[in-house]
């Protein structure tokens, strides 16, 4: 079982859309980079790589899924793209 949640995994129907907002909103990818910096963090403490205590555990996976809900919700605020002339 995969373990590892990352973004693009979790909303490939919406791979150009976070491509193109990984290239030109510096907010955005500051997000991608914090959720995928805890979905990896998240991984080695559940495959005994790295340990926490329950609570810290815990407060990465809710830090992670508000990280999650917030990038879904810019990825469906933002315009499509322009076609190419």
């Amino acid at each position: 079982m995969d373990l590892h949640h990352p973004i693009l995994r979790e909303f490939p129907e919406h791979r150009d859309t976070i491509k193109r907002l990984q290239g030109s909103d510096a907010h955005f990818r500051n997000l991608y980079d914090e959720y995928h910096r805890l979905d990896d963090e998240i991984y080695r403490i559940e495959e005994e790589i790295d340990f926490a205590t329950d609570q810290e555990i815990e407060e990465r996976k809710m830090r992670r899924a508000k990280l999650k809900d917030y990038i879904y919700h810019l990825i469906k605020h933002t315009p499509a793209a322009k076609p190419a002339p």
